[in-house]
């Protein structure tokens, strides 16, 4: 299989699709201001052609912040794209649909995947998601538009989470998931005070959380909101760190962009050296494919605001072209299967 990166800085869209024949599977990134427009004007110029769709950044060799990027899979995949609707309520009323295409392309662990974007209550639309994928092992990595809006096959949606099954006819593919941070010290936390629906820490072991933040770290309440980028909360997943950023502060409490429950176990992170870990992402993902066709990854929004202003983001996408054909978008939260993280970069590659 090919993958096809365009764009255009000016959001023209025929600028952005000029060289592109034949797509199998078509990802729309678009600005808020023309998002419907694009959404119609590629379902017309290439219809029935299987495609998903959210408002945000893309990227290759270089950064699209405005205006519209668009990846498209050619020459090998097998892929449908559909929506589950009500994702902020009952998303598993539409679960049939994922498992009907799941079936038509026909893939398995070794060569499938699940590319998702979507529009809010990320948790638990992994959740169902992964019920139906995990019967064939399919992995999924995707992430959240913006403007709480996605587009499937030529229609825009709200409340709902775009998905494309994707089936590489010429290898193998794989997820990778890069966290850039380790734990701070031997802080332990039980979270209490919690608010499921708004993401809200309301206590750690008990006490204020903006408070236990602050004493720990030495902050004002107004570098909260800029410290995440370097000490975000970790939620202890098995082996794995979930990564937990805050979003603001409301009054003695957090506000977090994942969900947080009563009595779950938080540490406290710090940033490592991300340009070696980079780097060894880089280096496994070549020992595990030594021919890779395409990587299409999501990179989180402040991960590319620490990146940008440590001067790191344009040397990041040098970095990782050196993998082949590499693209993505920057979004809002990022999945890994059946995890909802932040701060993180998830990625599928194609053998």
């Amino acid at each position: 299989m090919k993958q096809f990166f365009g764009m255009s800085r000016r959001g023209n869209l025929d600028e952005a699709l000029q060289g592109l024949r034949q797509p199998q599977f078509l990802m729309l990134l678009s600005n808020n201001d023309q998002f419907e427009a694009h959404v119609a004007a590629l379902e017309q110029r290439f219809p029935g052609v299987p495609s998903i769709g959210c408002i945000g950044m893309a990227y290759q060799t270089g950064m699209v912040e405005q205006g519209v990027g668009v990846i498209a899979f050619t020459d090998g995949v097998t892929a449908a794209a559909n929506v589950l609707e009500q994702a902020s309520t009952m998303p598993v009323k539409y679960i049939q649909r994922l498992e009907k295409d799941i079936q038509t392309v026909g893939g398995s662990a070794r060569d499938t995947v699940c590319i998702d974007f979507c529009a809010g209550n990320d948790a638990c639309v992994l959740t169902t998601i992964y019920t139906a994928l995990q019967k064939r092992g399919i992995s999924l990595m995707g992430g959240t538009g913006d403007q709480g809006r996605v587009a499937a096959n030529g229609r825009v949606y709200q409340d709902a989470v775009a998905y494309g099954i994707v089936r590489n006819q010429g290898g193998r593919v794989k997820t990778y998931k890069e966290n850039i941070y380790h734990q701070l010290g031997d802080y332990r936390f039980v979270a209490s005070g919690t608010d499921r629906a708004n993401y809200i820490l309301g206590a750690l072991n008990g006490k204020s959380a903006k408070q236990v933040y602050k004493d720990i770290l030495h902050v004002s309440d107004q570098e909260i909101l800029t410290r995440t980028f370097q000490n975000p909360f970790g939620k202890l997943n098995g082996d794995d760190t979930c990564i937990i950023s805050i979003k603001e502060v409301q009054g003695n409490a957090l506000a977090c962009f994942r969900q947080v429950n009563d009595s779950d176990v938080l540490i406290l992170l710090e940033l490592g050296d991300y340009r070696a870990i980079v780097q060894q992402t880089i280096a496994q993902i070549c020992r595990d494919f030594p021919r890779r066709s395409a990587v299409f990854s999501v990179n989180c929004l402040f991960r590319y605001k620490l990146f940008s202003e440590q001067g790191y983001m344009q040397d990041y996408l040098r970095d990782m072209a050196a993998l082949g054909n590499h693209a993505g978008f920057v979004g809002y939260g990022e999945h890994y299967n059946n995890r909802f993280v932040n701060q993180s970069m998830t990625c599928v590659v194609f053998e």
